[in-house]
C-alpha cells in the first residue's frame, strides 16, 4: 500500500511538473512578442473599458510581451469577432465581444464566419444582469407604466448582432412591449441620446449604467438575472411560457460577460500561459479595485469553465431556436 501511495504520488508530481513546464514554455515564446486585443466595438463603453483594463494587468504577468488595443467596431460585435477568429493561431491575436453573438449563431445569421464552440477561452472577467432602463425625464417609472403607453416609444441599441440589438428586438417581439427600436448606438452614444431626449429607454448590461443611475440621469425598471433587490426581476412580471423561455436564455447571456477568447487551434502550452495570467490579472487586488471605483462587476472564470458555459448556452431547445428565429425576424 505505501508502495502504490508513492507511486500515485510521484506521477501527481510528474503531472505538476509538466504543466508547469508547458507554462513556462508557453511563457517564453511571448516574451518580446506584441499581442493584439480587439476590442469589437468602438473606444468608450464597457467593453472597451474592460478591455483595457484585461490588458493592462495581463500584460504585468506575462513577462516580456507588450499588448496593444485595437479597436474594431462593426455589425454588432460581427467584424471584430471575426477577424480573432480568422487569426493565425500562435496566441498574439486575442479579443472581447459581447454574448449577443451567441444568439446570432443559434439563428445562422448572415454575416457570421466564426464558430464560438471552436474558440480558445482565456475567461470571462464577469456576470453582468440586463437591465431596462428609462430617462429621468421620461414619466414612464415602472414596466407597467411602459407596457401602458399607447405609442411606440424610441428605445437604443447598438448594431444587429450585438446583445443589445437583439435582446431588444427579441424581448419587444415576445413580450409586445410598445417600443421602437433605432439601430447604430454604440459604447455611451445611447446614454447621451437619451439626455437628449433622442431616446425613452434601453436594454442594457447593467454594469453599463451604474453611473448613469447614479448621477440621476435615469432609473431601472427590470431586470434580468442578477442578485441585486432594487429593481424587480422582469420574469416575475410574465406569465407567458414562451416569453420566459427567452428570458432565461437573455440570463445565461449576462452570467458570461465580458469574454477573451481566441482563434481555434492556438497550442496548449500558449493557452495555458494565456489564461494563467489572465488568471493573475482579474485576482489582482489593485485590478479590482479599480474595476471597483469604475463600478464594473468583476466575477471571472477561466478557460475550460467558460467554454462548458458557452457550450450549454448554445446547446438550446428547437422550440427555443424557433422562438428567437421569429422575434428576429420581426424587426
Amino acid at each position: 500500500m505505501k508502495q502504490a501511495l508513492k507511486l500515485i504520488g510521484a506521477a501527481a508530481l510528474a503531472i505538476n511538473a509538466s504543466a508547469a513546464l508547458a507554462a513556462d514554455e508557453g511563457a517564453a515564446f511571448f516574451k518580446d512578442k506584441t499581442i493584439t486585443y480587439i476590442v469589437a466595438t468602438a473606444p468608450g463603453g464597457g467593453y472597451d473599458s474592460y478591455g483595457r483594463l484585461v490588458v493592462e494587468y495581463m500584460q504585468r504577468y506575462l513577462p516580456g510581451s507588450t499588448f496593444v488595443v485595437r479597436n474594431m467596431p462593426g455589425a454588432g460585435h460581427i467584424v471584430g469577432t471575426n477577424a480573432i477568429y480568422a487569426s493565425k493561431p500562435d496566441g498574439l491575436t486575442i479579443g472581447t465581444f459581447n454574448t449577443g453573438l451567441i444568439y446570432n449563431q443559434l439563428v445562422n445569421a448572415q454575416g457570421i464566419k466564426f464558430d464560438l464552440s471552436k474558440m480558445s477561452w482565456v475567461g470571462k472577467a464577469a456576470s453582468d444582469p440586463r437591465v431596462i432602463v428609462v430617462a429621468s425625464q421620461s414619466p414612464i417609472t415602472s414596466f407597467a407604466d411602459l407596457m401602458a403607453q399607447k405609442q411606440p416609444v424610441n428605445f437604443a441599441s447598438a448594431g444587429p448582432g450585438s446583445a443589445s440589438y437583439v435582446e431588444t428586438v427579441m424581448l419587444t417581439y415576445a413580450l409586445k412591449m410598445p417600443v421602437r427600436n433605432l439601430t447604430g448606438y454604440n459604447g455611451t452614444e445611447d446614454q447621451l441620446a437619451m439626455r437628449r431626449g433622442e431616446i425613452v429607454g434601453s436594454i442594457a448590461s447593467r454594469s453599463s449604467y451604474a453611473t448613469f443611475i447614479e448621477n440621476k440621469y435615469g432609473r431601472f425598471i427590470a431586470q434580468i438575472g442578477g442578485n441585486e433587490k432594487d429593481v424587480p426581476q422582469l420574469a416575475a412580471m410574465v406569465k407567458d411560457p414562451k416569453a420566459l423561455e427567452l428570458l432565461r436564455l437573455v440570463q445565461s447571456q449576462g452570467d458570461i460577460a465580458r469574454l477573451t477568447a481566441g482563434p481555434p487551434g492556438i497550442p496548449a502550452d500558449r493557452m495555458k500561459a494565456l489564461i494563467d495570467a489572465y488568471r493573475k490579472a482579474m485576482e489582482d487586488k489593485e485590478l479590482q479595485a479599480r474595476a471597483e471605483k469604475l463600478e464594473k462587476p468583476v466575477e471571472p472564470a477561466y478557460g475550460e469553465d467558460v467554454a462548458k458555459a458557452i457550450a450549454v448556452a448554445l446547446n438550446q431547445s428547437e422550440e427555443t431556436k424557433k422562438l428567437l428565429a421569429e422575434a428576429l425576424a420581426k424587426k
